[in-house]
């Protein structure tokens, strides 16, 4: 100390001395009367000394911080003062960080500090003291030497450290590093050391929770010894004992979860309420002690179905969660566990509150501890089964975003991961099951295989992990029919029987599935034995079931569905008999508020109906079938897929059987409001268009049978509703909402903003997920939750609206009496609908009250799928269809259609196009035409006298060229261009709402927007494109035309066509089109530098827009499955505000184009009268006669009537107002 510290004097020497003995007499008194006042006085005594030896810096210092930071730590653990455990800590870390003059001093400071920081990590949670307690512990056992008795006792504390860090963090390092610390202070301690059985009990807790991450039986089966071990060695008064015993039912308990044995669920409850016998009413740990009983009941009933093990779990558990008070750590687990218990009584009774209550409790410990992924994995589970029976989207996709986050937040490599994999595919696989979505399905087969390929193979979940990825699987087949994915379904479904205990409660259910994936075989392959074995399977299943089990009903709705497919195959009325059995059995057990209901009446209804065919001569019979069918349809709940297919056969079995007025208008008005269900605005536009492919006939089933009862305004009605709906959707969201704006300007400024928003929200693509990292996936998912909120929020909005008086019809569909107000002031609007037991015509004329129906009966189905045939195997043949590319050389440029490849053959005579046009009109126009009055136009006079039709062709007629029909070639020719003027529309509603909404268009503000691309990359060249464009734009400008010409290379991306279609009023496209059968919004026209595609133009609104003319091919070609949804090109630039478009039904020669486009033009700006150009601006009022006119001109330049000059002109069209 010299130069630099004062010399301590005997006086104080002596004052130091004194505060030294005070202050362990004080200590030492506390420690015997727990007052707080002898601990603090001691503290005050220990403070006085640090003061003192601070100022004379005496060796000694270190000492008395050490002394002061022990004692505030005591006082702490008594009174539960944070700022004294706060300021133990400081004082401790000032002792560490001075010179040590003791080893012994040191130790125990640095010993000391590491008990205090890990303290505090407990009461705080603050990773950082975790670690410097780690950090403080290590250093205390580098400076304890080899053979001190203190050795063992720090050794175990490093590794109670490092455990908590990895209880935090679950950083398996750190609980690796545990396990050896741990493992030394346990060989340091000797035998009959009192401290040994409590080494040993934390070794084998370090032992299970590294097993709860790895999954590693020998960590479990470790764990489970050294507690054994250490509760042999305890005496059995020992303090911990019941801790102990607790913990040494859970390590059991794991261990059955692991690998389904029994005898470890039977020792694991035994210890546990040994456990709790040994617990006082008013412990601490008494409530989690319950807890973990409870689960331990739960896991038994899981396995054995025993209900009363399944009333103890929950007694249990509610009385764990009621003593638990509010703030606790543990409060989150403890509502989640009874939320099991509560939802596990739901799927054994089926009763809904269990459920709820079950969903609330998992809520709040997801509230609780939102980065939890237990929690979420839970609150999943309970939601995705909630939705099982509710059929609620919101639930589902509230499921699916739980899952996805518990999977993100699960370590990489934990034994959890494979059951939250297996549950996250199992929702993606429920909302396949409801969307269609190609995506959720591709999505629920990843997570399940990858769910399986990193189980353990022993692993006693597995056989639940291989039904789902089968039953994935065998959702796949069912759209593919490749037999490999059933044969692996089968193969998987076997191996889950047979990993699965005869007793297990999961075993019934698994025998189910594989009974199901044989049928599944049976109706694929024909072999009877799969579908014998698939009745003995699910009989067993049955059998293993008691008849109050909440899943009871699913095994009986399948044993009839495998009776009545053996009753088809064999005719074995025994089997039809045992399969009404079983469905009226599960009828009687399901409650009316069941969504399955619908299901399972839809089967009765089938069952009862093949019996009915057995006894003609009953009529009642029939009626039950019809009863059940109909039940099904109009009941309230359930999926409205099942429902519409109930409707549906409920009304095969009227028009066959009953075709009563009454009973008819019920069903299809049940069915029509069903397809709306399915399609809703929930979806993207693109899987409303999956949807719509299986139920595209079901409104022209409806028309036809309201023509056949002589009601076509209720036919023209189903038909509207029916038929265009994506359209009609995306045309209600831009409905104009003027008088609502006057009524209420604040809703109507609601209604336009999530009008907008659900535009944009619809117009989302299926995007491949392939390669895609989780956090993007959730991100997408949680956009479809968004889109599903901003639905829900839309029906409230317009019933809000609905109900305001006046507006009580706001968005619904028209009624007949609202479209015949509002037809164009002259002309007709045909509706031709084609299904397969007839045809017939619904004309609309303005001032007629009603509409005309006028029936077809030569006319059918089947020969518009052949002509239609014919025609497409003509337009193939002539390469009209092809969109291949080829060199192209200059001696056939100038021949290159627009479509791709260049039509080479030049065929004599008749072909398929005549016999086409010729039957289209003498077996419908021609009778429309008689049926109207409407005769031919025998003189020179110019095509302006014409009337006017707008064809509404439905089903395969929309396929083909009604507007060319006609007999040509022969002595009697004659065509519709001799009668009439020609466009399509849609739906009538499409025009009429065009008529209804109809201004002048300011002649000033009108312009073209003309586009030239010859050079799309991937295309053959159509050089004639620049040509059609500049004489196009020079007529314009001779014209007084605002117009602006780009070609392709002029425009760097394809955001600057998009400007200028809204700017201009007016578009004329030059090029290539494409039409995706797979993806119909994919559509597009190629350009230059990209491509501008349906999708996108759809998304537009645009108000000012008037023409569109696509010179390009195929833009109104349409999809085979979605005949009457009318998706292409044509149909989108209609929906994105045009209100007329020029398109083409397939390809179109570049050497006829160009000057098909200006004779189209020149008739619309020269007036007809006197020639004389229009000043400044147009409008497309007139270009149906435009195109009219340039067809006629067309047919003059060609000069005859072959099947090559029919194919050139014929693919024009005209569509709109």
């Amino acid at each position: 100390m010299e130069g630099h510290s004062q010399v301590i004097s005997d006086d104080l020497k002596d004052v130091l001395t004194r505060l030294a003995k005070d202050g362990q007499a004080c200590r030492s008194r506390f420690m015997d009367t727990r007052a707080v006042t002898d601990i603090e006085q001691a503290i005050e005594a220990f403070r006085r000394g640090v003061q003192l030896t601070s100022e004379v810096e005496d060796p000694y210092l270190q000492w008395w911080l050490g002394i002061l930071a022990d004692s505030l730590y005591m006082l702490f653990e008594h009174a539960g003062r944070l700022s004294s455990l706060d300021e133990a800590i400081s004082v401790g870390m000032r002792a560490a960080q001075l010179p040590s003059h003791s080893d012994e001093t040191m130790t125990s400071v640095l010993n000391n500090l590491q008990y205090s920081f890990n303290l505090r990590f407990q009461r705080t949670g603050n990773l950082s003291d975790v670690s410097e307690s780690i950090l403080y512990a290590q250093r205390c056992i580098q400076r304890t030497p080899v053979g001190d008795r203190r050795l063992p006792t720090r050794l175990h504390n490093l590794g109670l450290a490092l455990l908590s860090r990895f209880e935090a963090t679950g950083d398996l390092t750190d609980v690796s590093e545990a396990i050896p610390s741990m493992l030394k202070a346990v060989d340091l301690t000797p035998e009959g050391d009192p401290e040994l059985p409590n080494r040993l009990h934390s070794l084998g807790g370090s032992f299970r929770a590294r097993f709860g991450h790895t999954g590693d039986l020998k960590d479990i089966d470790e764990s489970i010894a050294k507690v054994r071990k250490a509760l042999e060695l305890a005496p059995q008064d020992h303090a911990d004992l019941p801790t102990w015993l607790d913990n040494i039912g859970q390590s059991f308990h794991l261990r059955f979860k692991r690998l389904g044995n029994l005898p470890d669920l039977t020792e694991c409850i035994s210890y546990k309420q040994r456990a709790l016998e040994h617990t006082p009413d008013t412990h601490a740990d008494l409530p989690g002690r319950l807890n973990n009983l409870g689960m331990s009941f739960l896991s038994r009933f899981q396995h054995t179905s025993d209900l009363s093990d399944l009333s103890e779990a929950i007694s249990l558990e509610e009385k764990s969660v009621r003593l638990t008070p509010e703030g606790h750590p543990k409060l989150p687990i403890r509502l989640n566990n009874l939320g099991m218990a509560l939802q596990t009584r739901f799927e054994r009774t089926g009763g809904l509150s269990d459920l709820s209550e079950a969903i609330s409790f998992k809520q709040r410990a997801v509230h609780l501890a939102p980065k939890d992924y237990m929690f979420l994995n839970s609150l999943g589970l309970a939601l995705m089964i909630r939705f099982q029976r509710s059929a609620n989207l919101a639930d589902l996709a509230e499921a699916i975003s739980s899952l996805q986050n518990a999977v993100h937040l699960t370590p990489e490599g934990h034994s959890d991961v494979p059951a939250q994999l297996s549950n996250l595919g199992s929702a993606y696989h429920f909302r396949f099951e409801r969307t269609s979505s190609p995506t959720d399905l591709a999505e629920a087969i990843v997570f399940c295989q990858k769910a399986v390929e990193v189980a353990p193979k022993d692993h006693a979940s597995l056989p639940v992990w291989l039904s789902n990825l089968a039953g994935s699987l065998e959702s796949r087949f069912e759209r593919t029919d490749n037999f490999a994915d059933l044969t692996e379904v089968i193969s998987y479904q076997r191996r889950a029987v047979q990993l699965t205990p005869e007793n297990h409660t999961h075993y019934p259910t698994l025998l189910n599935h594989l009974g199901r994936s044989l049928r599944r075989r049976f109706n694929f392959a024909g072999s009877l034995a799969d579908l014998d074995e698939a009745v003995s399977l699910c009989s067993s299943a049955l059998e293993k079931m008691p008849l109050d089990h909440g899943g009871i009903l699913l095994k009986l709705k399948t044993l009839a569905t495998m009776h009545m497919a053996r009753f088809d195959h064999t005719r074995n009325m025994p089997d039809l008999a045992q399969a009404i059995g079983f469905a009226y059995l599960a009828l009687k057990k399901t409650p009316e508020t069941h969504p399955g209901l619908p299901s399972l009446l839809c089967i009765l209804g089938k069952c009862v109906y093949k019996l009915s065919m057995q006894h003609p001569t009953n009529p009642a019979i029939l009626g039950a079938a019809m009863s059940h069918f109909k039940a099904a349809a109009t009941a309230t709940l359930g999926p409205p897929r099942t429902r519409l297919d109930a409707a549906v056969n409920w009304a095969r079995l009227l028009h066959l059987h009953s075709p009563v007025l009454d009973d008819v208008l019920m069903v299809f008005d049940t069915a029509i409001e069903l397809v709306a269900l399915i399609t809703g605005l929930d979806q993207t536009v693109q899987l409303r268009y999956v949807q719509l492919q299986d139920i595209a006939g079901l409104p022209l089933m409806a028309a036809s049978a309201a023509c056949a009862l002589n009601r076509p305004e209720k036919a023209l009605e189903w038909l509207e509703q029916g038929r265009c709906l994506v359209w009609s959707q995306l045309t209600n969201l831009r409905t104009p909402i003027d008088e609502l704006q006057a009524h209420d300007s604040d809703l109507a400024q609601r209604v336009t903003e999530l009008s907008l928003r659900l535009q944009s929200a619809g117009s989302t693509r299926e995007k491949s997920r392939i390669g895609m990292s989780l956090p993007e996936k959730i991100s997408l998912d949680d956009e479809a939750r968004s889109h599903l909120s901003l639905a829900l929020q839309w029906d409230d909005l317009v019933a809000t609206v609905r109900d305001i008086s006046g507006f009580g019809d706001f968005l619904k569909p028209s009624p007949c009496s609202t479209l015949l107000s509002h037809l164009p002031d002259s002309g007709y609007v045909i509706v031709i609908n084609i299904e397969d037991r007839r045809c017939d015509a619904i004309a609309l004329h303005a001032g007629c009250d009603k509409p005309i129906h006028i029936p077809l009966p030569n006319f059918s189905s089947a020969k518009a799928n052949q002509y239609r045939s014919d025609l497409t195997n003509e337009l193939r043949s002539q390469q009209l269809r092809d969109r291949g590319t080829v060199e192209v050389t200059d001696s056939v440029a100038d021949n290159l259609d627009r479509g791709i490849r260049p039509a080479y053959r030049v065929r004599q005579g008749k072909g398929a196009t005549h016999n086409v046009l010729g039957g289209l009109w003498i077996d419908i126009v021609k009778p429309i035409l008689n049926e109207l009055n409407i005769s031919k136009n025998n003189c020179s006079s110019p095509a302006t006298i014409l009337p006017r039709i707008w064809w509404c062709p439905t089903g395969p007629l929309s396929f083909l060229p009604i507007h060319a029909a006609g007999l040509y070639g022969t002595e009697e020719s004659e065509s519709i261009h001799d009668y009439t003027v020609s466009s399509y529309t849609p739906t009538v509603t499409a025009l009429t709402d065009r008529v209804r909404k109809s201004h002048s268009i300011d002649k000033s503000e009108t312009g073209l927007f003309l586009t030239s691309q010859p050079n799309a990359p991937g295309t053959s060249p159509i050089v004639g494109t620049k040509q059609e464009v500049r004489s196009i734009h020079d007529m314009a400008i001779k014209y007084g035309v605002k117009v602006v010409e780009l070609e392709g290379d002029a425009v760097d991306n394809i955001d600057t066509y998009i400007r200028y279609m809204e700017s201009c009023t007016s578009v004329h496209l030059a090029c290539h089109a494409s039409q995706n059968s797979a993806d119909p919004l994919e559509s597009r026209f190629l350009f230059h530098n990209g491509t501008l595609d349906l999708g996108t133009i759809i998304q537009k609104n645009l108000k000012n827009a008037d023409l569109a003319f696509l010179s390009a091919c195929q833009t109104s070609t349409g999809e085979e499955k979605l005949s009457d949804e009318a998706v292409h090109l044509a149909a989108g630039m209609l929906s994105a505000g045009y209100r007329r478009v020029v398109a083409t039904m397939w390809s179109i020669g570049d050497r006829h184009a160009p000057q098909v486009a200006t004779d189209f033009y020149q008739y619309l700006w020269k007036d007809s009268e006197d020639g004389v150009p229009r000043s400044g601006g147009f409008d497309g009022t007139n270009s149906a006669y435009a195109l009219h006119h340039a067809i006629q001109e067309l047919r003059l330049r060609l000069g005859s009537n072959s099947e090559q000059a029919l194919l050139a002109w014929v693919p024009y069209v005209h569509f709109g107002y």
